[in-house]
């Protein structure tokens, strides 16, 4: 499985050609801002989705009792 299964048929070539065109677009002080930015939306992503399923737990908790 050579593929990232979000990134579809992309190849290595197409995602190089991504990178370089991001590093020139954004420059290579902004790009760690980014990536840092980036990071703390996937963090609190997962944190709210994991809030949700304690909740569900929870509440399938006090339903069984």
């Amino acid at each position: 499985m050579n593929q990232l299964l979000f990134l579809g048929n992309l190849g290595t070539g197409e995602i190089i050609i991504i990178a370089v065109l991001v590093l020139l677009l954004f420059g290579g002080k902004k790009i760690p801002e980014l990536m840092k930015g980036l990071g703390k939306g996937i963090r609190n992503f997962k944190d709210g989705v994991k809030g949700i399923e304690d909740d569900i737990n929870l509440n399938d908790t006090n339903t069984t009792k």
